[in-house]
């Protein structure tokens, strides 16, 4: 399993060859149970039009303003696509290689 610093920035092709775009966020969940909580890759939203530099901006701790956080997130991930994490055939060195096509994939 990959960690997040290792996939942030990373380049998409899908099973065509077709660049779909870079990671810009990674999507994780996390895994209750025992005496320590580990969180898993759930997924990875990919741009073609903006950097790297988007993680955690609609994460808001306290909720104060939950609504500003919306909508810069709304105008900020205009376009992006979610990569579910079993759509995902490997990755490394940076690159992400899709199972799927770029069509297949959900807009967000």
């Amino acid at each position: 399993m990959a960690g997040v610093t290792e996939l942030m920035g990373q380049h998409v092709w899908d099973s065509q060859g077709i660049w779909v775009g870079q990671v810009v966020d990674v999507r994780v969940v996390r895994n209750r149970g025992g005496l320590q909580e580990a969180c898993t890759v759930y997924g990875l939203v990919v741009s073609s039009l903006r950097g790297p530099v988007f993680l955690g901006l609609t994460r808001d701790r306290q909720g104060s303003f939950w609504w500003v956080s919306e909508l810069i997130a709304k105008i900020v991930y205009t376009g992006c696509r979610f990569v579910p994490w079993d759509s995902v055939g490997d990755y490394g060195q940076g690159e992400v290689f899709l199972k799927a096509t770029r069509d297949d994939l959900n807009r967000i």
